[in-house]
Parts: C-alpha cells; structure tokens; sequence
C-alpha cells in the first residue's frame, strides 16, 4: 500500500469537499454576479463558503476573505498592494527563509529598482533573528512580511509580535500562511496583522483556489482589475466549485483540527524518535520546541537526499527534499543553507509531512523500509 508523506507539497482533497463541489459544476450552475435566482442561490454558496473560511482564521468580518488563485497570487497580491498604497515608503522586510512565492517576487522588485529588500537571516534551527528584523523596519518600510510557518521544516514565527513591530514602525504586516491554516488554531482579531495568504490544497481542499485575509481598513490595490467581483478587490468570474470545496476545507479543519493535531504529531514524534534510535548520524531540523505538528525534515549526514527520495518513492513512499515548487533545483535548500546546516549534512536533508489520512501502521512500515536504504546508501558510497 503507498504511504503518502509529502502533505505540505499538497494534501489529498477531503471526499466531503469533492462532494460539497461537484453539484456546482452541473445543478447549480449559475454566475454568481447574475441577479436571476441561479445566480442568488450561487451567491448565497460562496457567501456561506467565505463565512466558513473567516472563521477559521478568527477574522472579525467574512468580507475581510478575499478569494483567489492560491498562495502565490494572495503572497504576490499582499507585496504589491503595499508598495502601491504606502505613499513614500518602498522598502519590504521579509525573512531569508520565505517561500518562492515571496522571495521571487521580492528579487523582482529589488532588479527593476521598483523596492529595497532587507532578507532577515535565521539561526541553526530556523527561528528568525527578531532583532535584525526591528532594526530593519524603519520609516521607508512599507510592509513587513514574514511567514507563519517554515514549508520546509515546520518552524513557527511569531508573526503577532513581529505585526506590532511593523505597526510601531508605520508599515503594513504580512503573513505567508500557506502551511499553517488548518494546522494549528488561528485568532487574527487577536493579533495587528493586516494581510494574510493560505491555499486550499494544503488543508484538504482543491488546488487552485486561495485567499487573502486583508483586514479592514487596510489600504489596497487590487492585482487583478475587471469587473466588481470580490468587492473590487480581484476582478473575474469567481472559481464557484473551489470556493465551495475550500469553504468545506475549512468547516472540516476548524471541527477536527484539535483531534487531528495531536494524532499527527504523535506519528510524527514516532517516526523520528524510531529514525533516530535506528540511524546514526543524522538530525532533525527545525525548531523542536515550536514547530508544525506535521512537519520532520531529517538530515542524514554523508548521503544525497535524492537518492533517499528515489529510493522511497521505489518502495511506495512519497517524501520530498523541501518545497514542491523549488524541486529540481540542483542547488540545496535555501532555507537549509540560511540556517547554517553543516556541509556534511547540507545535501541529505528530507522532509516527511503527515496530514490526517496518515495511521500508525505506516509510520511502522517506513520504520521498517527507510533505515535499510540508508544503511544501503551509505554501504555504496563507501565502496
């Protein structure tokens, strides 16, 4: 049976919400812009829908939900807006260890002289340097943008305080959500911060549907122009079915996320204290203290991390070195090499991430099958 370890890459879509979805693609058909009753009954679903999704992320408005492609328009979106409305400032304070969906968009910036870029840098467990990043906000700041939580090796950030430090300094606060929504709780009327970006495929909804969370009375320019769909604040034809299935996405988060929390993180605890006790050499990053539950990224010294991936994925179980949408590159994990992992260890880092489909007897199958391989790999190299 194939074991599937890689849930922050994507999540497999709930049946409740492919079932929640499907009668908008033939029964209830309708635009929600159209004023006739298709259209109003359409528009009483994806109103339901953003009511769901505003209660997960503790929003005190469901008009602050403003739906989307996924997490790299929402994150695109956020930057551009910022640098839009804030008259006279054009500097961005972001973090070293960002999704690509931030940082490209930052480099961006930065080569067509459009913004500064300031790259906070981390420790060796990932945790950000709180006091570089306070001293990088300033007068020209015009957002701050930090992730909630690391893709790759779950670290948390404190993004409440790190909200009011970028308010204290004038700036607009921005948060890369992407893997935290659905993961662990989330109160955003208790917190300063102005702008926030998830994806539905990473909480059991389907891909190609997102948000961004923009607080109200935040300024903002839109990055889609059209018609007034979206309040105006992202133009088109609303994704009916997606919006639907995230909407599910989120009831079903919000009513098991307590349960499926602690489930996940005790198979996740269990895999590597077994890799630990079975492997020599090797290590887990991150922040052990303050971390995802899902989330292992295990460095396996004196080994390539892709021969472990291929290996895995020959005998049924799917890992990754890191981000989905940084794969392929030959270059190690940017946020590996901001974290200072030692050359030895650099190339040998996987990251195994659970979701609530995944049981103890799969963590007792990969218990069985992964030590072989790296004990066979190892035996390779040294021949």
């Amino acid at each position: 049976m194939p074991i599937y370890l890689d849930n922050n890459a994507t999540t497999r879509a709930d049946p409740a919400v492919v079932a929640a979805m499907l009668p908008f693609f033939t029964e209830q058909f309708g635009n929600a812009s159209s004023t006739h009753a298709f259209g109003r009954d359409v528009a009483e679903a994806v109103k339901a829908a953003r009511k769901s999704l505003a209660a997960l992320l503790g929003a005190a408005f469901d008009h602050e939900v403003v739906f989307t492609s996924g997490g790299t328009e929402a994150d695109n979106t956020a930057l551009l807006s910022a640098l839009s409305t804030q008259e006279g400032r054009n500097e961005i304070v972001t973090t070293a260890v960002e999704h690509p969906a931030i940082l490209s968009v930052a480099e961006h910036l930065e080569a067509t002289g459009r913004a500064r870029i300031h790259r906070i840098g981390v420790d060796a467990t990932g945790r950000l340097d709180v006091e570089a990043y306070q001293q990088a906000l300033g007068p020209r700041t015009a957002l701050a943008s930090v992730m909630w939580a690391n893709n790759e090796t779950g670290t948390l950030f404190p993004v409440a305080e790190l909200a009011q430090m970028a308010h204290a300094a004038g700036a607009l606060f921005h948060t890369d959500a992407v893997q935290a929504v659905g993961k662990i709780a989330i109160d955003l009327k208790a917190t300063q911060i102005d702008m926030l970006s998830l994806s539905g495929h990473k909480l059991h909804g389907p891909k190609g549907i997102g948000a961004l969370y923009v607080r109200k009375g935040t300024p903002f320019a839109p990055l889609i122009r059209g018609g007034p769909q979206e309040r105006r604040r992202r133009g088109g034809t609303e994704n009916v079915p997606a919006i639907i299935g995230l909407g599910k996405a989120a009831e079903l988060a919000a009513a098991q996320m307590a349960d499926a929390t602690t489930r996940v993180r005790d198979l996740r605890n269990r895999l590597e204290q077994g890799v630990l006790q079975q492997v020599g050499q090797c290590r887990v990053l991150g922040d052990a203290q303050n971390r995802l539950p899902n989330t292992s990224n295990i460095a396996f010294e004196q080994i390539d991390g892709e021969a472990v991936i291929h290996r895995m994925n020959r005998a049924g179980i799917a890992a990754s070195l890191g981000s989905a949408c940084a794969s392929g590159s030959m270059e190690p994990s940017h946020v590996l090499r901001a974290m200072a992992v030692p050359a030895e260890a650099l190339r040998g880092a996987i990251r195994l991430s659970f979701s609530r489909d995944n049981g103890e007897d799969e963590v007792d199958q990969v218990l069985q099958i992964l030590p072989a391989i790296i004990s066979d790999l190892r035996s390779m190299s040294a021949a």
